[in-house]
């Protein structure tokens, strides 16, 4: 190969894509304004929906209630956001009220049964709620937090009553230390949505040059005009892969930087805005190696999409050949962001899954030595044999001219039929 041919047709290929107005906007323009647009959306809905829901009242009936423990009814209705009833008609249809909407809580109160029946006064609650209205579980959560604020007080002056000290009472305490920070709980998230955003966007900016470089060549009618440059046709395959791995892991690292320099500010609000990168959420040491799986996934992405899209022989055709192969990328994002699943050095040899894997592991800060050892080294291989495997197809005449019929697959059958009918 003439690397001074590659640069000059690399070079050729790159200023025209820039003047392509679909190329700019999907591998510039929205990995550019991706994070801070999302992430604001993000944090502003959940915000948005957080301060509606604590504004809204919780409608509640309570049946059966006594007259000594009114006071639970009394400090129901001073919380504020709690409209209290007294339900008088039947259990069922008060039930199907709250099935319905009408109501979102129903409380029943039973007298206690057992040896709970020997405290004198004492009750037992019924909750009747619908799990699948958002409304309805909060009214839970207020009725609950309230009834265990006056069982509690209850109980103490039942005990002094029936003249128990505080030192016989005391059994054990329990205290609640929460070890995350907010930090942690933002790093958290970014290991949830930012593996996914890299493959969507690393698979997104290489998506149309793909395309571009192969199908958009013969439907402008210039792939002749390419084929009678004096150079070989390795690299024009060189030049074209290198074109777009170039935008595929660019579009990634613009993601990247876009979350970097709008991530703090984007989650000022919630973590408060202390200064520092590191204590943003975002910590420095996981940019390297961030950048480094991006630029491999741009690699690999790119030898793919090349080997599916050199069969199209217009853009319309060439959207339909490689969609597939985007979302077989972005799968993996998918189904293995769960935080519980352990990043095993099996997993690290599959591809674009290791990268996912890996991203996740780097924002939450502990990424294992030897996983992300055989995730680098097995990605390096992949692209290796990924560009190696792009090179051979692209050399072929009837794969340049558009002789073939069918897709790879088709290429490939029919290639290993002939070489077992010349054997």
């Amino acid at each position: 190969m003439d690397f001074r041919q590659i640069w000059m047709l690399y070079h050729h290929e790159i200023r025209s894509a820039l003047r392509e107005r679909s190329i700019l906007v999907t591998s510039i323009l929205i990995p550019i304004v991706m994070y801070p647009v999302l992430l604001w959306a993000l944090f502003a809905g959940m915000s948005f929906i957080e301060g509606q829901a604590d504004r809204m009242d919780s409608r509640i009936a309570i049946h059966g209630l006594p007259e000594h423990h009114q006071p639970l009814a009394d400090s129901l209705e001073a919380q504020g956001r709690i409209d209290v009833t007294v339900w008088e008609g039947d259990l069922e249809e008060g039930r199907r009220e709250v099935a319905q909407g009408g109501l979102d809580l129903l409380v029943e109160v039973m007298p206690a049964s057992g040896e709970a029946s020997v405290l004198p006064g004492n009750v037992q609650l019924v909750l009747s709620f619908d799990e699948s209205r958002d409304r309805s579980r909060r009214a839970r959560s207020r009725v609950e937090a309230t009834v265990d604020d006056y069982r509690g007080a209850w109980i103490d002056d039942s005990r002094r009553e029936l003249g128990l000290s505080d030192a016989v009472w005391a059994d054990f305490g329990l205290v609640r230390t929460n070890l995350a920070t907010d930090e942690d709980a933002i790093r958290f998230l970014l290991a949830l949505t930012v593996p996914l955003l890299t493959l969507i966007m690393v698979a997104l900016a290489s998506f149309y040059p793909a395309i571009d470089a192969t199908a958009g060549e013969r439907e402008r009618n210039t792939w002749e005009t390419l084929m009678t440059v004096a150079t070989g046709r390795e690299n024009v395959a060189a030049a074209k892969y290198l074109y777009v791995a170039t935008f595929g892991a660019a579009g990634g690292l613009l993601n990247l930087g876009a979350l970097v320099l709008s991530l703090r500010w984007i989650i000022a609000p919630i973590a408060g805005d202390n200064g520092g990168m590191g204590e943003a959420g975002l910590p420095l040491s996981a940019l390297p190696i961030i950048g480094a799986g991006t630029v491999l996934l741009g690699l690999l992405v790119a030898a793919g999409m090349l080997v599916f899209a050199i069969f199209a022989r217009d853009f319309k055709e060439g959207q339909s050949m490689i969609t597939p192969v985007y979302l077989l990328i972005i799968l993996p994002g998918i189904f293995l962001q769960s935080p519980d699943l352990e990043f095993t050095p099996l997993l690290a040899a599959i591809p674009v899954a290791n990268i996912s894997l890996l991203l996740r592991d780097a924002l939450l800060g502990t990424v294992p030595l030897v996983s992300g050892i055989v995730t680098l080294l097995s990605m390096a291989l992949c692209v290796a044999l990924a560009v190696t495997f792009a090179q051979w197809v692209m050399r072929r005449e009837e794969v340049l001219l558009g002789a073939t019929e069918g897709g790879l697959l088709d290429f490939l059958k029919r290639t290993f039929r002939n070489r077992r009918s010349a054997a």
